[in-house]
């Protein structure tokens, strides 16, 4: 019996009806995958999966890695990764993968606090972290594989608990939007008066015209690597953090610059040995002529994901469409992803249809709620108690070649 007192927004039947749907073909033939050195990836937690970000405006890369290594599991709920997400990602419309309602909780994701990251680790998971945080994603083109400064709360909890940290190294995702670039002053301006921490140029401006765009990437293949272990306790402790239950924030900065440069040091020969040729047009142009035999190139490519996967979000909410001609008509509004400055109609749309097309008739707190614009505390709201079947060593599923 589910304790009523536990809380998990995490909806694993969900999450698998999105990959095999929408997602499919873009994993398949558009981004094709493939992830390597798994053998290095803990059965069982805690650890924690420490990866780089791409630096453009939406984070496919996470996305894309999460799917991979839970499709490497078996798609099994208890073998899931739970991703640390910025809070940012959830309460901005624009930032949750085509106004998919309170997406990144639905899809296993936990805000990003240190007391949250701490009962992960408590609870046994197995937990994906980019260190480098927001300034990962905004860093822009011309930072492509620069590490930026790591946060150190996580080689702290590491550090505290024995928890091994495995580098994850994503390769060629740098090229997903490699025209977006960041410029602090302009980043600054847009903190201080719209709270947005940085401004993709000019990659923002286009997407302002056609809204599809602001979700555009290019079909690199992502690589994932992952790396060896590393032992952030003894790492600490040459970098004189030993007091860990009360830590020294210098030591700690120490100990988290000195992980930066190590995985900085590696990065730079994945690069070098995966990224020569991140688009791979030769496989690129073989998957978009399977997409195109199975029929399914519409959806494979960017201009046809907005619509697709908001079918598919109001297709598990409502009944089948009686005719041809009530399918094209109650999804009028999607039209305005590909209007010349759509967002008003989008948003006007939202505002004025009921569900599962709009939020009318719901009051605030069930429409926050319904977004995922709240703040999850799992101090206040916990998750329930791992089940008793852990996960087992993975049966391989293979990533196309």
């Amino acid at each position: 019996m589910i304790d009523p007192s536990t809380h998990d927004p995490f909806d694993a039947d969900y999450t698998r009806r999105l990959i095999e749907g929408p997602f499919r073909p873009v994993l398949e033939h558009y981004f094709r995958p493939l992830l390597l050195g798994t053998e290095n990836i803990p059965v069982r937690g805690p650890a924690i999966l420490a990866a780089n970000h791409s630096g453009m405006a939406f984070p496919y890369d996470g996305i894309v890695l999460d799917v991979a290594l839970w499709q490497r599991d078996g798609l099994r709920p208890e073998a899931k990764f739970r991703s640390l997400f910025e809070k940012q990602l959830s309460m901005t419309w624009w930032m949750r993968p085509f106004g998919l309602d309170n997406f990144w909780r639905r899809c296993g994701g936990i805000d990003t606090t240190f007391e949250n990251f701490e009962q992960l680790l408590l609870r046994g998971d197995r937990v994906i972290y980019y260190p480098e945080g927001v300034r990962g994603i905004g860093k822009g083109f011309q930072n492509r594989y620069k590490l930026q400064p790591f946060h150190t709360s996580f080689v702290t909890l590491a550090a505290r608990y024995g928890v091994p940290v495995v580098p994850m190294y994503i390769i060629n995702a740098e090229w997903l939007v490699p025209y977006t670039f960041t410029f602090k002053t302009i980043d600054r301006v847009m903190r201080r008066l719209f709270r947005v921490p940085f401004l993709p140029l000019p990659a923002a401006p286009t997407a302002m015209l056609l809204p599809w765009a602001w979700w555009m990437a290019l079909p690199c293949r992502m690589v994932f690597v992952a790396g060896k272990p590393i032992d952030v306790r003894a790492l600490a402790h040459e970098c004189g953090l030993v007091d860990l239950a009360h830590p020294d924030r210098e030591a700690a900065m120490r100990t988290a610059e000195r992980l930066r440069t190590i995985m900085q040091t590696e990065m730079d020969r994945q690069v070098e040995a995966h990224g020569r040729q991140p688009f791979e047009r030769r496989t690129l142009f073989r998957e978009l002529r399977t997409a195109r035999r199975g029929r399914v190139l519409a959806r494979t490519l960017p201009t046809g994901w907005a619509q697709s996967f908001k079918r598919f979000e109001r297709d598990a909410l409502r009944p089948e469409a009686r005719n041809r001609l009530q399918f094209i008509l109650r999804d009028w509004d999607l039209l305005a992803y590909y209007l010349p400055f759509g967002w008003p109609l989008l948003s006007l749309a939202r505002n004025l249809r009921r569900p599962p097309y709009g939020y009318r008739g719901l009051s605030r707190k069930e429409r926050n709620m319904r977004q995922g614009q709240y703040s999850w505390n799992l101090a206040e709201r916990r998750l329930p108690p791992r089940t008793a079947c852990d996960p087992e060593p993975a049966a391989r599923v293979s990533l196309r070649d």
